[in-house]
């Protein structure tokens, strides 16, 4: 997450120094608790918020549990993680909805922190866990903020009331309760009601705010906080909760690059907890907030949690058993094959997906280098064929990859580096759908293939060897040929049963020895 890259990254360089030291000084502890303060301190975290984290981590990194942990860097990493998810509200909490519907959600803060779409993320939120979203334009004095709900709204799916064209025309409060009435009218169980911002706390939007949540008695107040202005948005957290008060935290573009020091202090500091996060300009762009899960972000511990959550919402789990047979079955094509693209695609941003993967922050290079484009130029290529060739590629001779190539903008190279790719990944999940072991390019058979891979060749080479001799002298090869018809070694003494030094062997196995051997045996002891 770009809004925490700094902090993580200083957080992940002092835990690199704990880990070469067996046991842990007061020396140690206070070294990296000074490295903590200054890391906090740089990513704009509240003052008050940054002494009173040092101090609990100080004194729990002082006490047993580290003493007495078999690895103290790690005891260390999780005390820190504890803190953060400590400060930043501890526990999940979810929207309370009214046992009499409909439930009216008011959303306040200043202008500019993205209240007008964020109101659309979380009505399409809220309409893909089944409910019946309703957008009201309570904003009437910022120019055009009706309009642009109307559009957010449209593009959400969900229907706006706006009976006020806005621009310094209308009430506001009165727009707010008419909003709530039309919502029982139409049976919506939910209503967003969106106000107005300012560029600073002033009086006047106070009293505004204060007259709307008097007049529609939301059941959810949101404060809707940019994570980007830093210290700033703590003074103004404040104000609005002496002002209007507020239930829940909404944080705002936690994509961008500021040092998100608000996310960390506003929690801890208002004592109300953070309910959503917004993560990108889409309207899919948009989550639960789990403090766990945001501490474990930031450490550069994961979020496999999110990871599995999008990919389920997106993947068609009948669609997934339907691909599975055809690998099996060697019926997997380039249609499925751009299907299975979609669906990824659907699931959000492939790179903000790479970075839920713990140690991701070591790959922060090859995260920023990755091209999610490439998928889309994927995508056009087999989009240009015909069906019948995205079923069969060997129906694709130079005169045809021409004309895809021309038809998706890319060149016949591309056309024929992506058809080489498919097929090596299709021959590869056809090995794993029957059990066995893919052979990865550029490296050699993988331990366990069996009988389909090395075993067959060596078994064929062993046999072949054991056809005859193929020695240049004739009595050598005569001897070694007699050996091989007799069932022993070439070169050695006869078999015997057993094992080495003539242990394991049964009775009676032993070979009998000949006249010959006995006359030599007597000879040799002087007889």
């Amino acid at each position: 997450m770009a809004t925490f890259g700094n902090l993580s990254d200083r957080l992940a360089e002092t835990f690199k120094n704990l880990r070469t030291k067996g046991k842990l000084s007061a020396a140690d502890v206070d070294g990296t608790v000074r490295e903590i303060r200054r890391a906090l301190l740089d990513a704009d975290v509240s003052l008050d918020v940054v002494k009173q984290f040092t101090a609990h981590v100080r004194e729990r990194a002082l006490g047993d549990e580290v003493n007495k942990a078999l690895n103290p860097a790690q005891q260390v990493v999780q005390i820190v993680n504890d803190e953060l998810v400590a400060i930043l509200g501890g526990q999940q909490r979810r929207l309370q909805f009214a046992k009499n519907p409909p439930t009216v959600i008011m959303l306040a803060g200043l202008q500019g922190a993205g209240k007008t779409t964020l109101a659309g993320k979380l009505a399409k939120h809220l309409a893909k866990e089944g409910h019946t979203p309703m957008l009201v334009a309570s904003d009437l004095q910022r120019p055009n903020a009706v309009n642009q709900l109307q559009v957010v709204g449209h593009q959400a799916g969900v229907p706006v009331f706006a009976p006020e064209p806005g621009n310094g025309v209308g009430d506001p409060v009165k727009v707010a309760k008419a909003g709530v009435e039309q919502a029982r009218r139409a049976q919506h169980d939910v209503v967003i009601i969106d106000t107005a911002g300012r560029l600073g706390v002033d009086a006047e939007m106070m009293k505004q705010a204060a007259n709307i949540r008097k007049a529609t008695n939301p059941d959810e107040v949101l404060f809707v906080i940019d994570a980007m202005i830093g210290q700033d948005a703590v003074t103004t957290a404040k104000a609005f909760q002496e002002g209007v008060d507020f239930t829940g935290v909404v944080l705002s573009k936690l994509d961008g690059d500021a040092r998100g020091g608000a996310a960390l202090s506003v929690a801890s500091v208002t004592g109300r907890p953070i309910i959503f996060a917004s993560t990108g300009e889409g309207l899919d762009d948009f989550e639960a907030f789990h403090p766990d899960r945001m501490a474990s972000r930031i450490l550069d511990l994961g979020d496999i949690l999110t990871l599995i959550e999008q990919a389920q919402s997106a993947f068609d789990e009948e669609e997934a058993l339907k691909v599975a047979e055809k690998l099996a079955t060697e019926q997997f094509t380039l249609e499925d094959f751009l299907a299975q693209m979609q669906q990824l695609r659907g699931a959000g941003s492939i790179k903000k997906m790479l970075g839920m993967l713990p140690g991701a922050g070591g790959m922060k290079q090859q995260l920023e280098n990755f091209d999610e484009r490439e998928i889309v130029r994927t995508e056009a290529i087999i989009q240009s064929m015909t069906p019948a060739e995205r079923k069969n590629t060997k129906l694709l001779n130079g005169s045809r990859r021409l004309r895809i190539a021309r038809g998706a903008g890319m060149t016949v190279t591309d056309v024929n580096q992506l058809v080489q790719r498919f097929e090596q990944a299709a021959k590869m999940m056809k090995t794993v759908a029957r059990g066995g072991m893919p052979q990865i390019p550029g490296m050699g058979p993988l331990p366990g293939g069996g009988a389909h891979g090395g075993g067959k060749r060596q078994a064929a080479k062993g046999k072949k060897k054991a056809s005859g001799s193929r020695s240049g002298n004739p009595a050598k090869r005569a001897t070694e040929n007699a050996a091989i018809a007799e069932g022993r070694p070439v070169g050695g003494a006869p078999a015997t049963a057993g094992s080495g030094f003539g242990l394991g062997a049964k009775a009676g196995a032993a070979p009998t020895p000949s006249a010959e051997d006995l006359a030599k045996m007597q000879k040799l002891l002087g007889r």
